[in-house]
């Protein structure tokens, strides 16, 4: 295989402090590089969730790390950041230009202009999002179009949007799924600080966003518990960006039984995923959802919200639920609390499906498959 020069942009960088797509290109970065490619990654500088506090050029894992500046502004830190990107990567002489987000599809132009090569991974129907108004809809369909216009190739993680783009758009993605492996570590000491046990505990995993609906998960939660009897613990893994308003609802129902940690990464998040007794999967706006994944690979029961993307995923490996009427998640969590049998099953199974269908030496694979394809 010849040996290329990478970028992948469109993202707040590495190592990962922020969500799916840093964790992506934390994964994808470090095993191309590990394969002889030339790799860098563009970072954020001064972004509150990216550890990127030196505003130079820092290696990690093998891979260049190129910090960038942006307008910290829910509307326009991810288009000026990758449009410095771009601009960069001008000078660069890169052999291809992985970009991430159909968000950020407007600096194609410029850089197929200049001649490089461009994969784009479009990531889910973005513009579905609850949290976008009518002006950031409408750049999401931009997005959408100048992808299947101006990119080399369209990558989809899941089958769900390949068919999205084929049928708008008429063109022919690269369906690549999203990676999930948990490395042979011992466990932090996460449980003991946040005073849970292990396999007693209910983890959510997702930003604190209208369509992640994790105010639903709480809600369903108390539902069961007003029924009475004690439950185990319900973690809520994550943090609000932009929707304030929501998490601070959120804390307004923290107690001794519902606690809310903040954002955890590396080892602390992987433990908690490895030692959780249920795992639930809300979101209803998105391709793969890379936690999902991540916990049916620890070996995790998981219940997710019944939307074809999660089907995709989960297969049978997984448990269903349906946010509208709310009842039918508190039924399907107060089911699989009471089966240690059912909970077994599952995760069993989801362990094999997350092996066969999600390894990430599959997707580097196709990466660098694709990526030699277009490369000049």
């Amino acid at each position: 295989m010849v040996s290329l020069k990478i970028a992948i942009a469109g993202t707040r960088g590495i190592p990962p402090r922020y969500g799916g797509f840093e964790t992506f290109a934390a994964e994808l970065s470090a095993r191309l590089a590990a394969r002889g490619h030339e790799v860098a990654v563009y970072c954020r500088e001064g972004s509150p969730t990216t550890d990127n506090r030196q505003p130079t050029t820092q290696p990690s894992n093998g891979v260049q790390r190129i910090v960038l500046p942006a307008l910290h502004h829910k509307y326009l830190e991810t288009v000026s950041h990758t449009l410095l990107s771009a601009l960069d990567a001008l000078r660069r002489d890169f052999d291809v230009v992985l970009l991430c987000n159909a968000a950020n599809a407007f600096v194609l132009p410029l850089l197929r202009a200049a001649r490089i090569p461009v994969a784009i991974n479009v990531d889910g129907i973005e513009r579905h999002r609850r949290k976008w108004n009518v002006a950031g809809k409408a750049v999401y369909a931009i997005g959408e179009s100048f992808s299947a216009l101006f990119a080399n190739r369209v990558v989809a993680d899941a089958v769900v949007i390949a068919d999205y783009y084929r049928q708008h758009y008429g063109i022919e993605p690269v369906m690549i799924p999203y990676g999930a492996e948990f490395p042979a570590e011992d466990d932090s000491d996460v449980l003991q600080r946040l005073g849970v046990e292990g396999g007693n505990y209910i983890l959510y995993v997702s930003r604190f966003e209208p369509e992640n609906n994790p105010l639903e998960v709480v809600l369903a939660y108390e539902q069961i518990a007003a029924i009475g009897g004690r439950l185990p613990t319900l973690i809520m893994l994550g943090s609000a960006s932009y929707a304030l308003d929501l998490e601070s609802e959120l804390r307004g129902h923290a107690s001794d039984s519902i606690i809310f940690p903040g954002a955890l990464y590396g080892n602390d998040y992987r433990t908690l995923q490895r030692n959780a007794l249920i795992y639930i999967q809300a979101t209803e706006v998105g391709g793969t959802h890379p936690a999902m994944i991540e916990a049916m690979a620890s070996g995790g029961c998981v219940l997710a919200n019944d939307t074809p993307e999660n089907r995709e995923v989960g297969g049978d490996a997984a448990g269903y639920f349906t946010l509208r009427p709310s009842q039918t998640l508190s039924g399907t969590l107060s089911e699989y609390l009471s089966s240690p049998e059912m909970r077994e099953l599952m995760r069993v199974a989801a362990r094999a499906r997350a092996g066969e269908k999600y390894g990430w030496t599959a997707v580097t694979d196709a990466y660098e498959r694709l990526f030699t394809a277009i490369a000049r």
